[in-house]
């Protein structure tokens, strides 16, 4: 295998399926099944997923909301979807521990960062919820920082696009796509992939990214695997 400790970040939006809002119960089932395929594998799996099908803090602001107050609510989102996340998982008989940054202690443990190591090398699959804790951070961020806190090899971005194109391929037929992408070209070409403090940060700190298609079933284990899925962002 290629990488035997991975980040995996998913939106908000990747659990709607092709509902309007909230959770569909057979995407989150699929999930489960291909999470469990790296689990087999002994691969160490954590997990970051936004909260954007539920509630976006940024979008409410917008509205005349309180920012701050929007985004707490949004890192609430978070962890419903973490929860649902974890009962999909353990109903696929994949041991799971939720991990918030915001204590609520009746329904999962606080992160702390020798906690989640020692979950992942147990095989546990380890979901953070909650974000970074902090109002004006996104769920990317969230991701590239616990990434980095436990050591994982790679950032998984799992979208329903199969990687890096020129411009958006569902509204530009023309768009090509990148195989491999410096963190420097991606910047001066403007391309979106994370927010720029998250990209920033996983710059800095050497972390790759691949954004790969997660719906399509198998590609998950491919890219762990090594073989040409998606789009690498390194160097």
């Amino acid at each position: 295998m290629a990488y035997k400790r991975i980040l995996l970040k998913l939106s908000g939006e990747a659990l709607m399926g092709n509902q309007q809002y909230g959770i569909d119960p057979k995407r989150i089932a699929n999930y489960a099944q291909e999470i469990k395929k790296l689990v087999s594998k002994k691969i160490e799996v954590a997990i970051v997923i936004g909260g954007g099908n539920i509630f976006r803090g940024l979008a409410a602001a917008s509205n005349g909301m309180d920012r701050v107050q929007g985004d707490y609510m949004g890192m609430l989102a978070t962890v419903i979807n973490g929860l649902a996340l974890q009962s999909a998982l353990e109903e696929a008989d994949v041991e799971t521990r939720l991990l918030t940054s915001i204590e609520m202690k009746q329904i999962a443990e606080p992160f702390i960062k020798r906690r989640a190591v020692r979950h992942l090398e147990k095989g546990r699959v380890v979901i953070f919820g909650g974000g970074t804790g902090n109002p004006y951070f996104t769920t990317d961020t969230a991701a590239v920082l616990r990434a980095i806190e436990i050591g994982a090899d790679v950032i998984l971005k799992g979208t329903r696009v199969d990687g890096i194109y020129t411009s958006d391929p569902e509204k530009n037929k023309t768009a090509t796509k990148f195989d491999n992408i410096t963190f420097k070209d991606v910047l001066k070409k403007g391309l979106k992939i994370m927010d720029m403090t998250a990209f920033t940060l996983s710059e800095e700190n050497s972390l790759p990214i691949i954004v790969f298609d997660m719906n399509k079933d198998g590609n998950l284990l491919k890219v762990i695997s090594g073989e040409k899925i998606g789009t690498l962002v390194n160097g």
